[in-house]
């Protein structure tokens, strides 16, 4: 069975579409199948890994509401492993209408469950907003990663945000964890940046990724080129950073251990 994860936080500008992308092309490119779900309305993730939005007729909105098979829309993007089912505008009005819907909390984990058999993860972009179409992505996902930003204001809303997975938790998906709170933007030039990790690593302990995304250019351009960063410049930091958390991840779920015919030395000359 593979593993969803969502990328949530109520915040913007805090990573959470460049992660989602990224760490979905390292687990492809560390030959994981993988599927990204672009659960965002403004649909960034889609154009970031290279589908123009004016071009997408179907959706995770159709899949949600329409009961559009999922197997029918989704995308094989220019790496290896990696698919995506994208996002759409219409999904903004999702909200409203599974207002009154029985379950309306369990409609994307309805969609996902008939996938999990053909992905090893499946990476959840959430908008940034803790309404319905978010808590449909925690109630479908296994666990959660937090993006927080390295800057002022750095903790703002994350209580919230843990209060809400609480709340989910308790409710709707006594499974959910939470995989880790991802630092992002880090410059350790600045006594900012490394006084925001202190203090998280403070108060979060092993809850925080070893792994940190540095503030680094070429995240910022291989959207514009329709690439992951890894695709884009595999040199560059954004690029290893991501490769590093996907190892972290894949460690922290005992998916990197040596079989045991792997452990044997072949003496023989």
């Amino acid at each position: 069975m593979g593993k969803v994860i969502s990328i949530a936080n109520q915040k913007g500008g805090v990573g959470k579409t460049t992660t989602a992308i990224n760490l979905a092309a390292g687990l492809a490119v560390l030959e994981y199948k993988t599927l990204i779900i672009d659960a965002d309305p403004q649909a960034n993730a889609t154009s970031g890994i290279g589908f123009d939005q004016r071009n997408i007729k179907t959706s995770i909105y159709d899949c949600m509401l329409n009961d559009v098979a999922p197997e029918d829309i989704i995308l094989q993007t220019g790496t290896p492993n990696l698919d995506i089912i994208p996002s759409h505008i219409d999904l903004v009005g999702a909200e409203l209408e599974m207002k009154d819907m029985p379950r309306r909390e369990y409609m994307m984990k309805r969609v996902l469950d008939k996938l999990k058999e053909k992905y090893q993860f499946i990476i959840i972009d959430c908008s940034p907003s803790l309404g319905l179409v978010t808590v449909n992505a925690l109630v479908a996902s296994d666990s959660v990663i937090i993006p927080v930003q390295c800057e002022y204001f750095a903790l703002e809303g994350l209580g919230k945000l843990l209060n809400t997975v609480k709340i989910v938790q308790s409710r709707l998906n006594t499974e959910l964890e939470i995989e880790g709170i991802l630092l992002t933007m880090f410059d350790r030039r600045l006594r900012l940046s490394n006084q925001v990790v202190e203090d998280v690593q403070t108060n979060f302990g092993s809850l925080v990724f070893e792994t940190l995304i540095n503030r680094n250019t070429t995240l910022g351009e291989a959207p514009s080129h329709g690439e992951s960063v890894i695709m884009y410049d595999i040199e560059s930091k954004g690029a290893q950073n991501y490769l590093d958390l996907a190892r972290e991840i894949l460690q922290r779920n005992d998916l990197t251990q040596m079989k045991n015919k792997d452990k044997i030395i072949n003496t023989e000359e």
